[in-house]
């Protein structure tokens, strides 16, 4: 590859390692340890891309990064940081940069995105273009980190949610529970133009049917009974809506919610009169949408209005090198809720490493305040830890997944059901119970999507009509004609 390449980093190791690699790769080097040498440079035209630290002795290089910009808009800038977190990642892209790598980096990947950039030439753009400049002021930047470590997985979320943080395009946050899809959902919110407006949360998996539209849309009330409502579009105006589990907006409601993505209009139950809405959609969800089209629970147009660009969350396990910030991120915290000031041994880290969480983050909060409430002593050690670890609620290849299909479900639930009878066996009729237990729900539901009508029901379910009366009586299902029943 041939161009110059222009270094800036105060560490000599890392300056000596990248010239001698680009050397090697048939570019020439121009390397420096300061701000002051680098802003030389670029007035005088040098370099054909700018390989930079975020901190050096004599200033913040991402402060400077919009004047380079403007003096040198050719030339593409890669951006390097050991402050690895979310808001260098945010700062780094909103100022210019083509590229943010967290240290330590990957030498292969950087002299491959070199030479690409080389090879495209000038006039290379980051593929989101911002609108325009945050305009971020370092010391009025959210003081607390959104989403908390380092590792390769948490990069790669970094890294998206800076391109899309100044843009309003449609995002889906994807991850298991407990893995801080509302945390992201606020991070795009709070270093978005948007910051200083509402950001609202609508848990649509707590809510039933019937109330989703108007807790959405609002209603026009009814003069003898009520005054209306105001819906979260338009208390959120101007501010960003988090759909949590948008999966469950039912069928009915989604028309409406897909007039809002694509007309930027929406009207209130109970009024035909379009009502103008400007608010940022950000949803999330810890299933499949596509399993949810593919049934016809989920409308495609809408997913992909919704699914422009998808952040997937990885489960705690999946970065376990996380684990010991954010411990230390829930110690500190603890000491703002009023409990005593803790700290925890290398040991006990490692013993924690070691643990699956099925709960994710959450789980992992949720111990180390079980652990600062309950240790006497300053010090939480591997011991205390270990015998903590073994008073929680076992999880095992029991649990009940997500993607679990029915049988392997109740085969789950059939071995802890054994299980919890130790070596005696269970009552008798055990055949009967577990039958029942997965009929009633069967039937129930299947009555539901067909509207209470028995004759279709009893051909959903491949039963005849006389059949379905009887176990209709023997669970003791309520049958409502034309309503869903759960």
């Amino acid at each position: 590859m041939e161009g110059t390449v222009i270094i800036a980093d105060d560490d000599t190791t890392i300056r000596t390692v990248l010239s001698q690699a680009f050397i090697r790769a048939g570019c020439r080097v121009k390397a420096t340890g300061t701000i002051s040498t680098l802003w030389g440079w670029i007035e005088d035209g040098d370099g054909d891309i700018l390989i930079t630290d975020v901190v050096l002795p004599d200033g913040d290089a991402l402060d400077i990064l919009p004047a380079l910009k403007k003096k040198r808009p050719e030339m593409p800038i890669v951006v390097m940081s050991a402050l690895n977190n979310i808001v260098t990642a945010i700062r780094a892209t909103d100022s210019g940069a083509y590229e943010y790598l967290p240290k330590p980096f990957d030498l292969s990947a950087l002299l491959s995105l070199v030479h690409k950039l080389l090879e495209k030439g000038h006039g290379v753009q980051n593929s989101i273009a911002p609108k325009k400049s945050l305009n971020f002021d370092k010391e009025n930047l959210p003081d607390k980190l959104p989403l908390i470590g380092g590792s390769k997985r948490m990069q790669e979320v970094y890294r998206i949610v800076a391109r899309l943080v100044n843009t309003d395009l449609g995002v889906i946050v994807v991850g298991a529970s407990g893995t801080g899809k509302e945390l992201v959902a606020r991070a795009l919110h709070d270093f978005g133009p948007r910051r200083l407006k509402p950001f609202l949360t609508v848990n649509l998996a707590s809510m039933s049917e019937n109330l989703v539209e108007e807790e959405l849309f609002g209603s026009t009330g009814d003069n003898f009974k009520s005054s209306g409502s105001i819906g979260k579009f338009e208390q959120g105006e101007g501010g960003t809506l988090f759909l949590d589990e948008v999966g469950d907006v039912p069928l009915s409601s989604q028309a409406r919610l897909l007039r809002v993505l694509q007309d930027g209009e929406f009207s209130k139950v109970g009024s035909n009169l379009p009502l103008k809405s400007n608010v940022r959609i950000i949803s999330a969800t810890q299933y499949n949408l596509r399993d949810l089209i593919n049934i016809g629970k989920f409308r495609e147009d809408l997913f992909f209005r919704l699914n422009v660009v998808p952040i997937r969350l990885p489960l705690l396990r999946e970065r376990v090198e996380d684990i010991p910030d954010l411990v230390q991120h829930f110690l500190n915290l603890s000491v703002t809720q009023g409990l005593s000031k803790k700290k925890i041994s290398a040991k006990a880290i490692g013993v924690l490493k070691e643990q699956a969480w099925s709960g994710n983050v959450r789980e992992l909060e949720n111990f180390i305040q079980r652990l600062v409430v309950l240790c006497a002593d300053e010090l939480i050690d591997v011991a205390f830890v270990t015998h903590q670890l073994k008073l929680l609620t076992p999880r095992s290849d029991l649990d009940v997944m997500p993607n679990d299909t029915l049988g392997v479900s109740i085969e789950k639930h059939l071995k802890r059901y054994f299980e919890l009878h130790g070596n005696a066996l269970p009552p008798k009729g055990l055949y009967g119970r577990i039958l029942k237990e997965v009929e009633l729900p069967l039937i129930a539901l299947a009555l539901s999507a067909a509207k209470g009508n028995q004759l279709k029901t009893a051909k959903l379910l491949g039963i005849n009509r006389n059949t379905l009366r009887k176990k209709i009586n023997e669970l003791d299902i309520s049958v409502s004609r034309g309503k869903n029943l759960l």
